[in-house]
């Protein structure tokens, strides 16, 4: 062989090997193929020089290929594709409430630094499925987040005690996709609705099944989402799905593209219920949602009862629990516009809200005040028309994301390193208007009869690390009312006359 295919002899295969060892075979070889090709037309290689080296070539790839250890990591056939995603962060937090009916504490406040992960793996199926599984900290439906510091191990204090630090399923579902038009949804899901906070936790991921149908007419978006959840299985022998408390939900959505970078959305939402919880738990009694004149929440284990009354007694009188006479309508909307050329680059603004009426909340009213008419002083009789909540909020940052009631940065769904979002809206929910089991726990501490204002900014240090500060102040609406909903963070102070929540978040996304 002459000096010149030697030398190139020696060039393919260092480029040849290089490749094979980050590439896949076959474009390996076909670059392989074209340098040889190349070398050819020069006049660098003769014919049979190059059929030779293209023989050389294709041996010594297989060769080192076949040396390469085979990955440990097996993966069933039936899985398409598989994605590790998820979340840890950390957070400084501080709540402090006024007590208004001057019990005991007459204030109250908790400092705390806490954590939250999750970690999920998701991906597609063969055949138009796909899946998802995610883990996370903390047992409550409503918060992920566990505290630093909670020592519980045998009643002792022990430094840095795991007890309460478990890992629980967050998220457990299949999805169907056999058309563009059509999905559908079984498990432990992601909220499917498009809503807000004010009616539903962010944390919150609903069990059962969701349909989703889409059709889109020119820069109209069309779609319709129905979903029965699981709300209770009763227990107490009873074990057939029959006889478990279902949510149902019915929602008919418009999102129309308009020119000049603006859009607009609104899909009113209709909510009912099958069946009204065990009548041994709170959930199938009579919701009153006002608080216990010593101040403590009788539905706490070891809670003092008012009156001499039993714990089940006191359970009833001031229950904070109950989804009886709940027939509610939300109507969450937004509009959408670009800001362009600004000292900050190209700009997208949202203007957004949601407005909410519970069609039998003057029913809700009247069992609350019958149930225990001696835990509304001054009220000869049970109030009318607190059936209505609504929010009213504007969000800004930059082109390009994705925000929308519980996306964005401030969300932590979505992260570029310099990339920012601020976020402000005013929240009023009246005591019979929603279902105080969904609510956002932390805007407004999971009660109603609240109202005030939420605030946010979130800045991103790097594509996976983001920083939120939060501030959130609310105040009672009705000074005759309790402020009904049950929240561990701080459950035994009921009526709340002043509520104010600071969060400062450190967020890595993965």
């Amino acid at each position: 062989m002459t000096n010149k295919t030697q030398a190139a002899k020696l060039a393919l295969f260092a480029g040849t090997t290089a490749l094979a060892a980050f590439s896949p075979q076959s474009r390996a070889q076909s670059t392989a193929d074209a340098l040889i090709n190349k070398l050819e037309q020069k006049g660098v290689l003769s014919a049979a020089e190059a059929n030779q080296l293209r023989s050389e070539s294709a041996t010594s790839d297989t060769n080192l290929l076949n040396q390469l250890p085979a990955s440990k990591w097996k993966l069933a056939d039936s899985i398409k594709s598989i994605g590790l995603y998820g979340d840890l962060r950390l957070r400084y937090e501080y709540r402090g409430v006024d007590n208004a009916d001057g019990g005991s504490p007459d204030t109250f406040y908790r400092e705390r630094m806490r954590y939250a992960l999750r970690a999920g793996l998701r991906g597609d199926l063969y055949d138009d499925f796909s899946y998802g599984v995610r883990l996370e900290t903390a047992t409550n439906p409503r918060s992920p987040w566990d505290t630093f510091g909670n020592n519980s191990t045998g009643g002792s204090v022990t430094p840095s005690d795991k007890n309460s630090s478990g890992v629980y399923v967050g998220q457990a579902f299949l999805n169907w996709h056999p058309e563009d038009w059509y999905e559908m949804t079984v498990g432990r899901m992601p909220m499917p609705l498009y809503t807000t906070p004010m009616v539903w936790d962010s944390d919150i991921n609903p069990e059962g099944a969701f349909e989703k149908f889409k059709h889109t007419v020119g820069p109209v978006d069309l779609f319709a989402d129905f979903g029965q959840f699981d709300y209770q299985d009763p227990g107490n022998g009873n074990r057939y799905v029959s006889g478990d408390t279902f949510l149902l939900t019915w929602q008919a959505g418009v999102n129309v593209r308009l020119p000049k970078d603006m859009s607009f959305k609104v899909a009113p939402i209709f909510y009912t219920y099958a069946g009204n919880g065990s009548a041994s738990s709170g959930l199938g009694q009579t919701f009153v949602g006002q608080g216990s004149p010593t101040g403590t929440n009788p539905g706490v284990p070891g809670g003092v009862a008012y009156g001499g009354l039993t714990a089940a007694q006191a359970q009833l009188a001031y229950n904070q629990e109950g989804i009886n006479s709940l027939l509610i309508l939300e109507i969450p909307a937004e509009f959408n516009f670009r800001i362009n050329h600004t000292p900050l680059g190209d700009l997208q603004a949202r203007f957004f809200g949601d407005f909410a009426c519970n069609f039998q909340g003057d029913d809700r009213a009247a069992s609350a005040y019958y149930a225990n008419p001696g835990a509304f002083p001054g009220m000869s009789g049970p109030a009318s028309g607190k059936n209505f909540a609504y929010q009213a909020g504007f969000g800004i940052g930059p082109a390009g994301l994705v925000y929308g009631p519980t996306q964005g940065v401030v969300y932590g769904s979505t992260s570029k390193k310099g990339t920012w979002e601020a976020r402000v809206y005013w929240q009023h929910i009246e005591q019979y208007a929603l279902d105080v089991n969904l609510i956002d726990s932390d805007f407004f501490e999971g009660r109603g009869n609240l109202q005030g204002f939420y605030s946010a900014f979130s800045y991103c240090f790097t594509d996976a690390i983001l920083g939120t500060v939060r501030y959130g102040f609310a105040n009672r609406i009705d000074d005759n009312l309790g402020t009904g909903g049950n929240n561990l963070d701080i459950p035994g102070i009921n009526p709340i006359k002043n509520y104010n929540l600071v969060q400062a978040d450190l967020t890595w996304r993965f």
